[in-house]
């Protein structure tokens, strides 16, 4: 059966050294959405705004076989006035050429 590794990367990098025997990649990637799952459930208070973390699944050689990306970001409505100015993007003259 082969084994699966599933390493974190986000404020803190955590790498898999013992990895899970799954019987292929369909079984990995659920498992892996499971384990994001759980970590956004147990840990949501670790995942910083507009820090992005991620997870790489490997296989034995450390070939990368699929990444799962997750991301927080404030929004601009939150933001004081003089950071969403900056931070915004003009939208262009829409009114009618006669």
């Amino acid at each position: 059966m082969p084994r699966f590794y599933f390493h974190l990367f986000d404020s803190r990098d955590q790498r898999d050294n013992h990895g899970t025997e799954l019987s292929d990649f369909q079984e990995a990637r659920v498992e892996a959405i499971r384990y994001a799952s759980e970590i956004l459930k147990d840990d949501a208070h670790r995942i910083a705004l507009g820090e992005d973390w991620h997870m790489n699944v490997t296989d034995e050689a450390g070939l990368i076989l699929f990444r799962l990306d997750f991301s927080a970001q404030v929004s601009s409505a939150i933001l004081p006035r003089s950071e969403a100015t900056r931070n915004s993007v003009t939208p262009p003259d829409l009114r009618l050429v006669r």
